[in-house]
């Protein structure tokens, strides 16, 4: 139903008026009697097979919804009755800021994508921190990030204050350096800004009252040499693992016209690039540390795909918008057949 009727119904108006009205819509829902209940028992699946400890940490499945979708923390309660098995809330900057100016989304039907150049619009990380306090037992991630403003020698304070903000009501950090969207943030992805970067967070004093997974989240755009250079930065550093991948600035066979516009590209044009970054990263690394696979999960078999090629999770957003909310249970039932099968 969601494919033929209410996706070309939402696909008639602005991307970005249409998150916010699902949001209100969503919101407006769950406030019913009884329909939460409703709406987890239609889209949740519930197996211990399904179960997956990873970085510490255990996941009741292992799909879950990847940062930008829930930037501020205002839905990840209600989010999570889709079948989610953890929801990841950002990207937060210290200071609250409004990102680049409108039109800003925009959707590439042709090629079952999604163009971005948000920016980093959020409310700021105390006003997030406030309402995860009100978490219902939804496994959060933290997706952190430095405000336009700050320039990059003095990032690594932005990073550390949204870290401290968060510590109480997450359960993983992901340090966001590979937004497109932001200028100059992509050259902290450099081996020794990077290197750094996740040392003061690592080391940070809050890490001695019980350790938090701090992950990394790293574009598509990267070099084999510069992926070596993360799997030696995540042994240095001893980060929990990294999230592969956040969108790319490639353009490569597009066919919808929206194809010119600037920003990070999301969808299915994405997912052979970020199944390559994964296997790359667990063939080089030994399958050493765990891999989130996001990119291009539109269908039961793309995250299948990406488990196969060396993922621990799997996460979804431009899939979750183009097939609807019952893309997770789809994965989920095709996980348990496979398991079934073996």
């Amino acid at each position: 139903m969601y494919r033929y009727f209410i996706r070309p119904l939402l696909f008639q108006f602005d991307p970005e008026k249409v998150h916010h009205f699902t949001f209100g819509f969503i919101k407006w829902v769950n406030g019913i009697p009884g329909m939460r209940g409703l709406i987890a028992a239609l889209y949740t699946v519930k197996d211990p097979a399904l179960e997956r400890e990873v970085f510490g940490l255990k996941f009741s499945n292992p799909v879950g919804l990847a940062a930008g979708f829930d930037k501020d923390a205002r839905l990840f309660n209600e989010l999570s009755g889709f079948g989610f098995g953890f929801v990841e809330i950002g990207t937060l900057t210290p200071e609250p800021q409004p990102g680049n100016p409108p039109k800003r989304l925009f959707r590439l039907r042709e090629d079952s994508a999604v163009i971005n150049r948000m920016g980093f619009n959020n409310g700021g990380v105390k006003a997030a921190a406030e309402r995860l306090k009100k978490n219902k037992g939804v496994l959060i991630g933290g997706n952190i990030g430095k405000n336009k403003v700050t320039p990059n020698e003095a990032a690594a304070g932005d990073y550390r204050k949204c870290f401290e903000a968060l510590y109480p009501y997450v359960d993983y950090f992901v340090v966001n350096v590979s937004s497109p969207n932001t200028p100059g943030l992509r050259a902290l992805q450099d081996k020794e800004p990077l290197k750094q970067l996740l040392l003061t967070l690592q080391q940070h004093p809050l890490q001695n009252k019980g350790a938090k997974p701090v992950l990394l989240k790293i574009a598509p755009d990267l070099t084999d040499g510069q992926l070596k250079d993360i799997v030696a930065i995540v042994g240095e550093t001893g980060i929990a693992g990294v999230i592969a991948t956040n969108t790319t600035i490639s353009r490569e066979g597009l066919a919808s016209p929206n194809r010119e516009e600037t920003g990070g590209l999301s969808g299915k044009p994405l997912k052979e690039r970020s199944t390559e970054v994964i296997r790359f990263l667990n063939r080089e690394s030994g399958g050493s540390f765990p891999i989130i696979g996001v990119g291009g999960v539109h269908s039961p078999e793309d995250a299948l795909e990406k488990l196969e090629a060396g993922a621990s999770l799997v996460q979804v957003y431009t899939g979750f918008i183009y097939e609807g909310p019952s893309l997770v249970k789809r994965i989920n039932r095709a996980l348990l057949k496979r398991g079934n099968k073996k």
